[in-house]
């Protein structure tokens, strides 16, 4: 059975989700998703096309597509704290929610992985890792043994997450940055890009540098 696909959002991340589902489709040759639209809050994209694809209204308007599967590309580094409240305006339940996972990933069969998730090019998932839901993983990224990821985190592309990590909820960790074995980052918490961690980092705290070092709090933006 074809799922049908709605993306939510309609930034860099969302296309990358496009092409994503194309790959899947083009790999196993035979279509098992089909994109069929975005959603978007921004009215002046309703209407308008993205790869060929229509952006069909706001996220509030998902309801009204009883028979899709929705998966969100919406998270920067300027609003990945917002992102529970976000996916939230679709009112879904989490199973109508699909994973995106690249067919050049490697994902341990011991991994456990929940809904909504979205999984890019050549990220490596060893064994028993714990991914939560709506978590979103770029290119190149390596999850170790036993780590534990927390929903709707954002993890960019290149980082290194060795093992026994704990990833609080809607945390950001920018691209190249890498985590010690067994450390625990706080929830709403940002890891600067190429920031080498080698401490605990408390809840809604940033940390950057060679090594880490705290920056500054930052507000719980949900």
């Amino acid at each position: 059975m074809i799922k049908k696909i709605i993306i939510l959002g309609t930034g860099g991340n969302c296309i990358d989700i496009l092409d994503t589902i194309n790959d899947i489709n083009d790999t196993i040759k035979k279509k098992k998703h089909e994109c069929i639209g975005f959603l978007d809050d921004s009215k002046n994209n309703w209407g308008k096309e993205f790869r060929g694809i229509k952006v069909l209204g706001p996220l509030e308007s998902a309801i009204e597509y009883p028979n899709s599967y929705f998966i969100n590309g919406i998270g920067s580094s300027h609003n990945y704290a917002k992102k529970e409240f976000i996916i939230s305006k679709t009112g879904l339940p989490l199973e109508r929610f699909e994973n995106i996972i690249h067919p050049t990933a490697s994902v341990s069969k011991m991994a456990q992985i929940g809904y909504g998730n979205v999984i890019f090019q050549n990220v490596t998932i060893t064994s028993n890792v714990k991914i939560g839901n709506h978590v979103i993983i770029l290119p190149n990224s390596v999850i170790s043994h036993d780590d534990i990821i927390g929903d709707y985190t954002c993890i960019t592309g290149g980082v290194c997450i060795s093992g026994g990590v704990k990833i609080g909820k809607s945390c950001y960790l920018g691209t190249n940055c890498s985590i010690k074995e067994n450390l625990k980052i706080g929830s709403y918490s940002m890891i600067g890009m190429g920031s080498n961690v080698l401490q605990d980092v408390p809840d809604n705290s940033i940390f950057v540098g060679n090594p880490a070092k705290f920056l500054r709090k930052i507000n719980q933006c949900n």
